[in-house]
């Protein structure tokens, strides 16, 4: 069986460093390493339209958003192929006949769902796309038979369903869809990424973030005012280093390389955080350390979208040439989908001729009675 990647976002926005500690990271790794035969990074532009449907022009807008960040965080078109979700119709048709396989009580328990829908206060205003979006997200794992989507935690009980419907469809049709597995971020920190102000998991909508494309001093004003230990109030305190969300980013992202370059007082970010929890380290100190390793990680992505964006039509190009061979590949997939559920009409010739053979022996049948009927009229 082939090893195949499926995962993507949602284009709401630009990308931010939780977008990319959580899965984007990863992708790129994944994809440099070579160990898959297929990659599609999808731009959900669909999913997106489940709650921004009377603001199309916002999803429209930010499609080339997520292209520059995934050309400018490293994904390469010649080994994954990027490509936007409602260029696929093939993607729909699935999801319809999924539709069948879900009731609305299993819908109702999926625990992202049902915090997408707190969040978003759609309380008993819930548009019926939104509410079936993990049967859509079935529809988009299933169709190009991944057997691994990188992910965030926050995303496990959607491949779960996804899992289930599988099962599902081949307990009935027939083995046809592969069930996929989900690759969660290799460290803790970055599976919820918190927000700024670290009361949250980091969001566009709670505007907490630190996007991909933001310029260095932006970086560093949003790094200085980070939440951190509310009873460390002077450098002498004990300070804690649960729930600081400037030591959650370090864990998310330095090394031991960044505390040579940046900060050689200490040999590694344990050193650092027994000093912190001991007191007689400042909040400020720690502040610049992560600054400083934030900048040296964005800074060769902002500079790669810089390029990016002065040949947009290119950007284009890359996300039109990914979508065509996206669609070929879900089109192999809804082909076998149809086939194994007996609705592949016009393509199954055997059940053509069967049914000719059946029609004729009617017929027959029925004109040996007429004329056995005839012959007795005339007895």
């Amino acid at each position: 069986m082939k090893k195949i990647i499926l995962t993507g976002d949602r284009p709401t926005g630009r990308l931010h460093i939780g977008h990319y500690v959580g899965s984007l990271r990863r992708r790129v790794q994944l994809q440099n390493e070579g160990g898959f035969d297929e990659i599609y990074i999808m731009i959900a532009d669909a999913q997106a339209l489940t709650d921004n449907f009377d603001n199309p022009d916002k999803v429209r807008a930010n499609i080339v958003e997520v292209a520059l960040d995934y050309l400018s965080a490293g994904l390469d078109p010649a080994k994954s192929n990027l490509f936007i979700q409602s260029q696929i119709p093939e993607l729909t048709e699935l999801s319809f006949y999924y539709m069948n396989l879900v009731t609305v009580a299993r819908l109702q328990r999926n625990p992202t769902v049902k915090a997408e829908i707190q969040m978003r206060k759609f309380e008993n205003s819930i548009p019926v796309g939104f509410f079936t979006y993990p049967i859509s997200q079935a529809s988009d794992i299933t169709a190009f038979k991944a057997t691994t989507v990188p992910v965030g935690e926050d995303q496990e009980p959607m491949i779960e369903q996804t899992r289930e419907i599988v099962r599902k469809f081949n307990s009935i049709y027939g083995e046809t869809l592969v069930e996929p597995e989900i690759l969660l971020p290799e460290n803790e920190a970055s599976m919820r990424l918190p927000g700024t102000d670290g009361q949250a998991k980091m969001s566009k909508s709670l505007g907490n973030c630190i996007y991909l494309s933001d310029d260095e001093e932006t970086v560093r004003k949003k790094v200085m005012s980070m939440f951190t230990d509310p009873g460390h109030l002077q450098v002498s305190d004990p300070g804690k280093v649960e729930g600081n969300t400037v030591f959650t980013y370090l864990d998310a992202f330095c090394t031991p390389e960044h505390f040579a370059a940046y900060l050689p007082d200490y040999a590694d970010l344990e050193e650092l955080k027994a000093h912190y929890r001991r007191g007689g380290l400042g909040d400020v100190k720690v502040k610049k350390f992560l600054n400083n390793v934030l900048q040296e990680t964005l800074g060769p992505i902002r500079a790669r979208r810089r390029e990016f964006e002065k040949d947009i039509p290119y950007v284009y190009e890359v996300l039109q040439k990914g979508s065509e061979a996206a669609e070929a590949k879900a089109a192999q997939t809804l082909s076998e989908v149809k086939s194994a559920m007996r609705i592949n009409y016009f393509d199954d010739r055997e059940l053509i001729m069967q049914q000719q053979e059946a029609f004729a022996n009617r017929a027959a049948q029925a004109q040996a009675r007429e004329n056995g009927r005839r012959r007795g009229k005339k007895k």
